[in-house]
């Protein structure tokens, strides 16, 4: 059973911001990285427990093919994406949505 999702309104913007610069580099990229990270998201709502704690009870799926990952709060009855991230950028950005 997976849980219901919801996004942090600056992760939200985050993916919409990463698939708009993918699409300027390649035509149809865009939906290929909005694939990932949907799997990226539909694997934390499936199955929360499996990924790996970063930081107190926030959680890391690593995207494949793409320098991103989705972290996240698994809470009772739902899963909270706090950043869809890329890798190079500083960590305190998502930190400070804690």
């Amino acid at each position: 059973m997976s849980l219901p999702v919801t996004f942090h309104r600056a992760a939200s913007a985050e993916f919409i911001e990463a698939s708009a610069w993918y699409e300027t580099k390649r035509v149809g990229l865009a939906i290929e990285f909005m694939a990932e990270i949907d799997r990226c998201v539909s694997l934390a709502s499936e199955h929360p427990l499996q990924f790996a704690v970063v930081r107190e009870d926030i959680r890391r799926v690593v995207a494949n093919r793409f320098p991103y990952s989705v972290y996240f709060r698994a809470e009772k009855h739902r899963i909270v994406v706090l950043a869809v991230f890329h890798g190079s950028r500083d960590p305190a950005i998502w930190l400070a949505r804690t």
